[in-house]
């Protein structure tokens, strides 16, 4: 008999029954401690820190009958050198991938400067691989993709409303000391650069007339091309941003 305890948002991965309180568990031994956590539900990269008997341990260890189990979410913005990290080193500076259902998330990512990689094409193979060689968190609604062996990092976006996903994924991993407003584009996620209008080669095709006569430079996407500039659009991006801060 095993008792186990799962702390924070890893609670959303269990049963009513088990969520926010010890539970006990008949398991069949010998299994590994990850083996025994994603069979309740909860995809490895979401979690940081496991405790048997008191004793970090790493995915790994085996559990035996009569052992007490904490498992402990992400700490992204906390550094647990003192115990058995069971993922990499928190980023100084987070980018991410996401999978074809968070399009929406993406471009607001994009518009708070985070560097964020999208391809309606990739399939799941895909985004692991490219979330490994580019050391990027991958962001899914998809619990399956995050139980995946070889990847390291990830995390299941609880909300359905973009909005809310944004906000949670901020709070999270204590992203806001990392946004860089406007500093990406929102369509191909290149950096962008300032640029006079004067300097513009193909200004009348580029410019609206109204932006030319009343603005002195715009930014320009360093990968794609696009024009950004100062408009309704503008100011709707940054009371997003203020409220996100807030």
């Amino acid at each position: 008999m095993l008792t186990l305890r799962f702390y924070e948002e890893l609670n959303d991965f269990l049963t009513p029954d088990r969520r926010k309180q010890t539970f006990q568990l008949t398991y069949e031994l010998p299994r590994s401690v990850k083996d025994l956590i994603e069979s309740l539900g909860v995809p490895h990269v979401e979690v940081d820190l496991i405790l048997i008997n008191g004793e970090s341990v790493d995915f790994e260890h085996p559990v035996k009958d009569g052992d007490f189990i904490s498992v402990y979410p992400v700490f992204e913005a906390l550094d647990i050198t003192t115990a058995t990290r069971l993922r990499p080193a928190p980023m100084r500076e987070s980018r991410f991938i996401a999978d074809v259902h968070l399009k929406t998330l993406v471009r607001k990512l994009r518009m708070l400067g985070f560097d964020t990689l999208y391809d309606a094409a990739w399939d799941d193979p895909d985004l692991v691989r490219i979330a490994e060689a580019q050391n990027r968190i991958l962001l899914t609604r998809d619990i399956g993709l995050l139980k995946r062996g070889e990847l390291s990092r990830g995390l299941f976006i609880r909300s359905q409303d973009p909005g809310e996903q944004l906000t949670e994924l901020i709070r999270r991993l204590d992203l806001k000391s990392q946004i860089r407003p406007l500093s990406r584009c929102i369509r191909c996620n290149g950096l962008l650069t300032p640029i006079l209008i004067r300097n513009i080669p193909d200004i009348e095709a580029s410019i609206p007339p109204d932006i030319r006569t009343s603005q002195t430079s715009v930014s320009r996407c360093s990968d794609c091309g696009r024009y950004y500039w100062r408009g309704s659009h503008y100011d709707r991006m940054l009371e997003q941003i203020r409220n996100i801060r807030a």
